[in-house]
């Protein structure tokens, strides 16, 4: 920089010593003269790479850089480098806001830059779909003439922004939203937002299932309870009317013991935690034994037949298969009323293993069997408690089946009866003579 200084004050020095010079010996007439003659050129030299210089910085980026001698060498230079630095900054910079975007927009939640009038900069495409807005066409526009719920307006001019705010989705009433605004910069706030609707269902199903156990325990304990009470205070004990008791008590006890065993059967399940074992499983042995215990079930009831179409094997975990068989024979045997038919079969469809349990109960209607594997779901909550069943039997099953990479498929339509069939792939079925 002083050198530059320098090279600028240099020339008019030098033509004035010279006219100092000149005075003396030829008069001031021929050293004004002189001098006068050589700022002349000195302006119009200045003029001229000042002309170069406004024609450069008027060209388009990359231009050649004009030629210039001895201070506009260097100023051309100075200018030439600091474009440089300021274009490399400034790439740099893009570059950041570029990655920045990129990431803002790979996230799973929704972004809204707004500035301090809580007008839209910037949004990435989760946002848009939550809100219902677009990064083009609502730049600038406020939020809350966009997002017109009261809540809403409500927590963006309280400015309290402690605590997120849950709500409800104008443009999807399913969907559920948690927003949290966070001041940033100049006034500027981050409006973030996070899709919780299957954290509210997840949080929903465990109210009804703590409430659904508390009602299903209920019962059983009030029955046993007050003929507990009713003995405390009885002088004499009638014993033939203690037996009805005692066999009531029994049946709430065990009804009891079979909800807990299926709430814990239920909770490995879901837990998953510990490695399912696997062996090859002797199915057509595990549905001979299921079948005896059906007929003692049903204790002459039903009509109950056993159709082993192949004798193939199943990759799997007996405990677990017997059980989601089981619970299918079971509710078979318990909701096809007195005299009614039910079908077992073992077959192979396609490559797949199925077992398939067929009754001629009262049928299902189709509008309830997407939720009967859902937990104490029932149809008809009465009559299942009359039957003995915990309404987690379906649950399990499918629990059992997906760690199997099984499905479940129901069939049934009022008065026609219901058709269950266990499915599972190829790959864990071991036909006769192949297995180890």
């Amino acid at each position: 920089m002083h050198g530059l200084i320098w090279s600028l004050f240099w020339p008019p020095l030098l033509a004035a010593m010279v006219a100092l010079l000149v005075w003396p010996l030829f008069g001031p007439s021929l050293a004004l003269g002189m001098f006068a003659a050589f700022l002349l050129v000195l302006l119009l030299h200045h003029a001229v790479n000042l002309r170069a210089l406004a024609n450069w910085l008027l060209a388009p980026p990359g231009a050649e850089v004009p030629d210039g001698s001895g201070a506009w060498g260097e100023v051309f230079n100075v200018i030439y480098q600091s474009g440089r630095i300021q274009s490399s900054s400034q790439h740099q910079l893009s570059a950041a806001l570029e990655r920045f975007q990129r990431a803002a927009e790979a996230m799973p939640d929704g972004i809204v830059m707004l500035n301090e009038a809580s007008q839209i900069e910037w949004c990435n495409p989760v946002a848009e779909t939550q809100f219902d807005i677009s990064n083009q066409r609502d730049h600038l526009q406020r939020m809350a003439y966009l997002v017109r719920q009261e809540q809403f307006t409500d927590y963006l001019s309280a400015q309290n922004y402690a605590e997120p705010l849950m709500m409800k989705s104008l443009r999807n009433p399913d969907l559920t939203l948690s927003i949290q605004l966070v001041p940033f910069g100049d006034r500027q706030k981050l409006l973030l937002s996070r899709d919780v609707t299957q954290l509210e269902r997840v949080e929903t199903m465990r109210r009804d299932f703590v409430a659904n156990v508390s009602h299903e325990l209920r019962t059983p304990l009030t029955v046993v309870g007050g003929f507990l009470e009713t003995f405390e205070d009885a002088e004499q004990i009638n014993m033939q009317q203690s037996r009805r008791h005692f066999q009531l008590m029994l049946d709430q006890t065990r009804r009891m013991q079979g909800l807990v065993d299926d709430l814990l059967t239920l909770s490995r399940l879901e837990s998953n935690q510990e490695r399912m074992s696997e062996e090859a499983v002797d199915v057509c042995a595990l549905l001979q034994i299921l079948h005896k215990e059906a007929l003692s079930l049903s204790d002459g009831r039903h009509h109950l037949s056993l159709e082993l179409a192949t004798d193939s094997k199943l990759l799997g975990n007996e405990r677990d298969l017997r059980s989601a068989f089981g619970n299918l024979v079971s509710n078979a045997v318990r909701y096809t009323p007195e005299g009614g038919d039910i079908e077992l079969r073992w077959e192979l469809n396609n490559g797949e293993a199925r077992f398939c349990v067929k009754d001629s109960g009262i049928g299902i209607d189709p509008q309830y069997i997407s939720r009967l594997t859902e937990r104490f779901y029932r149809v008809d909550r009465g009559r299942s408690r009359e039957t003995g069943g915990t309404g987690l039997g379906l649950s399990i099953v499918k629990h059992i089946l997906t760690r199997h990479q099984g499905r479940l498929e129901i069939h049934s339509e009022p008065g026609k009866g219901s058709l269950f069939c266990a499915c599972f792939p190829a790959r864990r079925v071991i036909e006769s003579g192949k297995a180890n």
